[in-house]
């Protein structure tokens, strides 16, 4: 694994590294960059204007493992707030929202995330819009598609992500591929039985995956900054016979704003995946775990200026 990532995973969960930055005197600006904020106000704000500049969003509320039913209840509280505050602003067409099923209680067991998940996705069918489940460690990821399978028969259009660091995840692909998949690298810390550990290999494993996706009946969302994924998902959407309205390119708020908007300018579906909530330290952490070189720009940002 790269140094890098293995550090940066490992400060994820250190708490002094929390506290440097988050009181270090622009460290609020520069995770401005990469989370909207703290509050729904926040995160609709930025997503009007996201969709103000032709892109679709998808709103992820940052929030910690759900051990007890209340802190699973805050959660889905949270999401049907935001799910309201979207059909108030007419955004619902253009955004839809990410949940994770670890915080509305996949740990208190898989009947009450199902409960719970449904409530999420019976208030964005009336607001309007979709949901997509989140990838998390791959010992949950068995639960997370039994979750799916129930939550699909009475809102097919639930998205899910799957994550091309995972060796199943081309099987997975296959299983999946008449629906809407979100394929993402994977920010987790695996082990090699389960995963793979070299960057060169995820790629590999992420154009597999891509393949697979494109050649079936469903709506791939390809979850990528890296320029040459961009241009490999175009290519073989193009011998899939794809047109550019039947997939997506998904990039994280405040990566390569412009490369977002030339993209959507060339006719593509660009959506923009916009964290927000108090929760943001183990995001941003995985987030650059995800794509060291990414962390060498924050931390310029970081501890550049006083």
């Amino acid at each position: 694994m790269n140094p890098l990532r293995t550090l940066i995973l490992a400060a994820a969960g250190n708490g002094a590294v929390r506290r440097v930055v988050a009181t270090a005197p622009v460290s609020r600006d520069v995770v401005r960059r990469f989370v909207a904020g703290e509050t729904t106000a926040d995160a609709i704000e930025a997503a009007g204007r996201l969709v103000g500049d032709g892109l679709r969003v998808t709103l992820d509320h940052l929030g910690e493992d759900a051990v007890d039913r209340s802190a699973a209840e805050r959660t889905v509280l949270a999401h049907l707030r935001l799910l309201d505050e979207l059909h108030a602003a007419g955004l619902a067409g253009d955004v839809e929202v990410t949940v994770r099923l670890s915080a509305v209680g996949q740990a208190l067991g898989e009947t009450r995330a199902l409960d719970n998940a449904s409530r999420v996705c019976a208030a964005a069918e009336q607001a309007g819009t979709t949901v997509t489940l989140d990838a998390e460690r791959h010992t949950t990821t068995d639960s997370t598609l039994r979750v799916l399978a129930e939550l699909r028969r009475a809102w097919p259009s639930t998205g899910v992500v799957l994550q091309a660091r995972l060796r199943r995840t081309p099987d997975d692909c296959r299983e999946l591929a008449g629906t809407r998949v979100r394929l993402c690298g994977g920010a987790y810390d695996e082990p090699a039985s389960v995963a793979f550990t070299d960057p060169h290999e995820v790629d590999l494993n992420y154009v597999r995956c891509a393949n697979v996706l494109l050649a079936g009946s469903g709506y791939p969302v390809f979850a990528t900054h890296d320029p040459r994924l961009v241009e490999v998902v175009a290519e073989r959407a193009r011998w899939y016979g794809r047109s550019a309205a039947d997939f997506e390119y998904q990039v994280p708020h405040g990566v390569r704003p412009a490369e977002q908007r030339r993209l959507a300018a060339e006719g593509h579906v660009v959506r923009v995946h916009v964290p927000y909530g108090d929760q943001w330290y183990g995001y941003l952490a995985r987030r650059l775990a995800e794509r060291p070189a990414d962390a060498a720009l924050f931390l310029r940002s970081l501890f550049g200026r006083s």
